[in-house]
């Protein structure tokens, strides 16, 4: 059983916090000095995000992390040293409760306020949508400690262009946000002091959407991913993906044409 399969109050301490406002959660990363995970934290976050991706009353989630400093370099090799397992069950969702959460069809944007590093990284292209503040830095440096980022070496060069993600895979090298959102990897690049109000920002206008289009969006988006265009185009229009075949049964979707029709703002009520 999930330690946090209930969100309805907002969890005030430990490693992980979270606060609900409405349809929106935000996480928050809070683990001094650093923000490193190890293996305890990241079966909380397992538990947080599969408890908010299973709650009908949350469409939005923003992942943060507590300081300016730091958003997180990843795994805690000093856990490691003492024997936290490298290789250990990570819980539900993978390293960092996202990387390999199944399902999770609602929105993740990811508020990056520091270094993000590694893991860390991989955690952050594991959301959707990627602000940062100005002086946010990256990197992939597991090719210096003799071991491979697997997650960003499936996930990155389908990202962004193959030989920039290739390069950062293969040298190690550090980038600035500016670089990143020159390739595509962020979405915004903000002074600190706004990032936090504009990630709330992104979230209230998408928890005011259409969950089930939401839905919809991202499982058509993973399946069509090593498919060919028709044949994820007929799964589509055949009603084989479960989150389509809801959208097209759902009162949301008469809402849509009613409110269209009427001139008016729809009230999504997903279902």
């Amino acid at each position: 059983m999930a330690q946090f399969e209930d969100l309805s109050a907002d969890i005030t301490e430990g490693p992980i916090r979270t606060r609900r406002e409405g349809a929106v959660l935000e996480v928050t990363l809070d683990r001094p000095k650093a923000n490193a995970i190890d293996l305890a934290t990241s079966l909380i976050m397992g538990d947080v995000f599969a408890a908010f991706r299973d709650d009908p009353d949350l469409r939005v989630a923003i992942l943060r992390a507590e300081g300016d400093k730091f958003f997180c370099p990843g795994w805690d090799l000093k856990a490691a040293a003492d024997g936290d397992a490298v290789d250990g069950d990570y819980g539900v969702g993978g390293f960092g409760g996202l990387q390999e959460l199944r399902d999770m069809n609602k929105p993740v944007i990811v508020a990056v306020n520091g270094i993000c590093c590694g893991g860390g990284l991989e955690l952050a292209i594991s959301g959707d949508m990627i602000l940062a503040a100005e002086e946010a830095t990256f990197a992939l440096p597991e090719i210096r400690s003799g071991t491979v980022a697997d997650a960003a070496s499936v996930k990155l060069p389908k990202r962004i262009p193959y030989h920039i993600a290739m390069e950062l895979l293969l040298t190690g090298r550090w980038f600035d946000a500016e670089e990143g959102h020159r390739w595509g990897l962020i979405n915004e690049v903000l002074p600190a002091n706004q990032l936090l109000d504009r990630a709330w920002e992104l979230a209230r206008l998408l928890a005011s959407g259409p969950p089930l289009v939401y839905a919809a969006i991202k499982e058509v988006v993973r399946d069509a991913e090593d498919s060919k265009f028709q044949d994820a185009m007929n799964r589509i229009t055949q009603r084989q993906l479960r989150t389509v075949d809801v959208l097209y049964g759902s009162e949301d979707q008469l809402e849509g044409a009613r409110a269209f029709a009427e001139k008016r703002d729809p009230v999504w009520k997903g279902k």
